[in-house]
């Protein structure tokens, strides 16, 4: 699979359920924060994610943040939805995720990562090896560095969503 392409896209991560991440073996879940699970630098989870956490828990799924964020931004986010965390991730490099990985002993064919980023999500997550899940952005972001991404981002999405069949 080339390295750009998510295996799963989403519109939000509150779209997938415990039986997607039981049925493929999934063990741990690794979310990215922002635009993935609120809006960019919002200390405040979006609607329906406390939920979805709770719901993800309950069904024995190990959930990390993965950030390449800050301590100070992350920290406190992680701990309102009493989740763990690795800041400073580095993404697209693996070494966050080798991490996360190594905290719950697990094999990257046992864990899937959430994010909203094409070039650092889904890159590091396939590039480790781990289930990809690429999901909406909240909201575009205003720095012309993400505009930029974003506009990078299309046509792997078009692509994507070509071979699976999607009009949108």
């Amino acid at each position: 699979m080339p390295v750009l392409q998510p295996k799963v896209m989403v519109r939000r991560v509150t779209d997938l359920d415990e039986e997607f991440f039981q049925s493929r073996g999934i063990r741990a879940v690794v979310l990215d924060v922002d635009n993935t699970l609120t809006t960019h630098g919002n200390p405040v989870p979006a609607p329906g994610i406390p939920e979805w956490i709770g719901r993800m828990k309950a069904a024995g799924l190990e959930l990390t943040i993965l950030s390449n964020n800050y301590r100070e931004r992350v920290e406190p986010f992680a701990r309102r939805l009493g989740m763990d965390f690795v800041s400073m991730a580095c993404k697209p490099l693996t070494i966050g995720l080798t991490r996360a990985c190594r905290r719950y002993g697990l094999k990257p064919r046992q864990v899937c990562l959430v994010g909203d980023q094409i070039f650092t999500d889904i890159v590091g997550g396939n590039l480790k090896g781990v289930l990809t899940v690429l999901v909406e952005p909240f909201e575009p972001e205003g720095k012309w560095s993400f505009r930029l991404k974003r506009r990078l981002e299309q046509p792997v999405i078009r692509r994507f969503r070509k071979k699976k069949g999607e009009s949108h």
